[in-house]
């Protein structure tokens, strides 16, 4: 199995269901999930480079694209949109509703 196809199995049924809730929420919840994941995106890049990149972390280049951001593997954003996108949702879904 590639690390494409496990970050796709956890982020394809994430996406989905995040993304139906996000819209229910409203245009504040996706704005403020859309900023969390911009910052998450740069975090992932410069850290999974520096963690790649000194050799803490290796991949078999057998099992990735080979396309990268910095030197981390694209499979390696997955799962921070995943983050980006269930924790808005799940925020929504669980807060206290008024009465």
């Amino acid at each position: 199995m590639t690390y494409l196809l496990l970050s796709l199995a956890v982020l394809l049924p994430v996406a989905a269901l995040s993304s139906v809730v996000l819209v229910r929420a409203g245009r504040r919840t996706v704005l403020a999930a859309l900023a969390a994941l911009g910052v998450l995106l740069v975090l992932t890049a410069v850290f999974d480079s520096l963690l790649v990149g000194s050799g803490i972390v290796a991949y078999d280049t057998s099992r990735i694209l080979g396309a990268r951001i910095g030197v981390a593997p694209v499979e390696d954003f997955a799962y921070p949109i995943a983050a980006a996108l269930a924790l808005p949702a799940l925020w929504h879904l669980l807060r206290p509703r008024k009465a």
